[in-house]
């Protein structure tokens, strides 16, 4: 039984479509972010954090891998070149979508009013914008970022894909795109933790 420290309405999302993927059973402890419940497991009070027995990881993404590896799916072994490809996807889903997503944030409601910037904002769309034109390229005509197998990057690009459209208001563009993050969120752990995520 693994323990998640986080509300579903956060990234950790990311961590409960994990689960499901993998069938796993899990517990959730639904602490907002910055709570003194967070702040008392992460020092900087985000969320999620798993713990594991008497042990913590922190960081979605980092709590994926780990759920990946150690269950043997949903990844390629450490070490590999396709484990390096992979992990190359990891780092574009957090480098050019989920950056942009995450300034945008802070620059439409998190910040203080007057440290906000309308110009961040737009800088953000065009930077996700040209992702998705690079996402496309790089995808060509695979089912997945990886080829036919689904793989760690997909479900943090599918949850990328989610917070553009319902959290900034932004639209994939229509096309290959478009229809890989159809394709990855229709999947049913997916839709099973999404589910999850309105209980709370």
């Amino acid at each position: 039984m693994y323990k998640l420290i986080g509300s579903p309405k956060t990234r950790a999302i990311r961590v409960v479509w994990m689960l499901e993927e993998l069938g796993l059973d899990y517990e959730i402890d639904p602490v907002a972010p910055r709570s003194d419940a967070a702040c008392a497991v992460n020092p900087s009070g985000k969320v999620p954090v798993l713990q594991v027995d008497d042990e913590m990881i922190i960081d979605s993404v980092a709590i994926c891998q780990y759920l990946a590896d150690k269950h043997g799916k949903f990844t390629y072994p450490t070490g590999t070149i396709k484990r390096a490809q992979q992990d190359s996807w990891t780092m574009f889903a957090l480098d050019d979508l989920e950056s942009a997503l995450w300034f945008n944030a802070k620059n439409t409601f998190i910040l203080p009013e007057d440290l906000r910037s309308e110009t961040a904002q737009k800088a953000c769309k065009y930077d996700f914008d040209r992702a998705m034109g690079v996402l496309q390229t790089r995808l060509g005509s695979k089912t997945y970022v990886m080829g036919a197998d689904f793989t760690v990057p997909d479900l943090v690009l599918g949850h990328c894909a989610g917070w553009a459209v319902n959290g900034a208001h932004w639209e994939i563009p229509a096309g290959p795109v478009r229809d890989y993050f159809e394709r990855v969120r229709s999947r049913p752990a997916c839709v099973r933790a999404l589910e999850t995520r309105e209980q709370y």
